[in-house]
């Protein structure tokens, strides 16, 4: 009985771990300005408690402060914005229905501010720089997930669909124009297909050190006006080891991961479609702790390789390139009833 419990605990655990540190990223690399590209979505892992009900809050952030075409940094004066500072707030859950089947919802708001070029019509003069602020809720993500292929839940598939509740007008300056890019909103406008699947285990026979695979794919099959944001295919790749207690905490385990991201370019005549798409692979380290039934999970991701596609020259609103950040801070706090 007590070898039983304690593989449900390191089971547990895992599914934690999976759980928060597989959660998409915001993109660091955007079109023109920053096209958030899986705002609000996460893939969700059973196991982490009794009653099949969890529910979390989750906070990131990122400054976009370089301009980058292609492979290398460029110069900032090849691109009309400036800097794009973001904070994310998600609040979501979880309810696993029975072992094969679950639900999944989570909703993102965003206070963000970006620094950009003036082209006249918005704040002032064409060439001035001013800063503007939109706080405003993102896309809601809707998820359901299959179990059933072994006992142990390890092996699942999510489906399911962003809902265009964000925000894809924006402020509108004194001028009469407006303060941001389609692609630098918190909401895309566009209904979006979900769909993913994930595997966890164990490397040795203890279940100290475990790892995981997640992929997620996301596109657009409704768009407004004339806008679509580029199709989509995330993947990670994870170890972890388990301390088991430390000081008040039933379960401390670091965890590094790999996380790929792979994005079409934008289309529609609302979009810088030179300016959108990319390829980067990220290194994640972070750390899980379990106390009670509150888990909390934090890491920073750091890229390893990223390129962007920009326009060949500048281009007629002045830009070449995409605003990307060094690091992206997160951090998750959940609970399990």
């Amino acid at each position: 009985m007590i070898k039983l419990e304690r593989r449900l605990m390191r089971r547990a655990t895992l599914c934690s771990i999976v759980f928060a540190a597989t959660i998409p990223s915001p993109a660091f690399a955007c079109a023109c300005g920053c096209s958030i590209f899986d705002v609000g979505a996460s893939t969700v892992f059973p196991g982490q408690s009794e009653s099949g009900f969890t529910t979390w809050i989750r906070y990131a952030y990122m400054d976009q402060n370089k301009n980058w075409e292609g492979t290398s940094s460029a110069r900032a004066a090849d691109n009309a914005d400036k800097e794009i500072k973001t904070g994310f707030y998600f609040l979501g859950g979880q309810y696993m229905v029975n072992q094969d089947w679950g639900v999944m919802a989570e909703l993102p708001y965003f206070r963000r501010a970006l620094t950009t070029t003036d082209d006249g019509t918005v704040q002032g003069p064409a060439g001035s720089i001013y800063t503007a602020h939109d706080n405003a809720l993102g896309d809601m993500v809707i998820q359901g997930m299959y179990t059933g292929f072994a006992a142990d839940m390890s092996t699942g598939v999510t489906f399911g669909l962003k809902l265009p509740t964000g925000d894809y007008t924006g402020p509108v300056g004194p001028l009469g124009g407006h303060e941001f890019d389609r692609d630098s909103l918190p909401g895309s406008g566009s209904t979006d297909l979900v769909l993913g699947a994930y595997h966890f285990g164990q490397l040795d026979k203890l279940g100290l050190w475990n790892y995981f695979v997640q992929g997620r794919y996301q596109f657009a099959v409704a768009t407004r006006n004339d806008y679509r944001p580029g199709n989509f295919l995330d993947a990670a790749l994870g170890l972890s080891y388990d301390f088991g207690a430390v000081g008040g905490a039933q379960k401390v385990a670091p965890v590094i991961q790999a996380l790929s991201s792979n994005r079409q370019r934008d289309s529609g005549t609302n979009s810088d479609a030179m300016n959108s798409g990319y390829n980067r692979l990220l290194l994640a380290p972070g750390i899980s702790m379990l106390i009670g039934k509150l888990r909390i999970y934090g890491d920073f991701e750091l890229p390893v390789y990223q390129r962007t596609n920009a326009a060949s020259s500048v281009n007629i609103e002045g830009t070449s390139g995409q605003l990307i950040a060094s690091k992206i801070f997160k951090l998750q706090i959940s609970y399990d009833f």
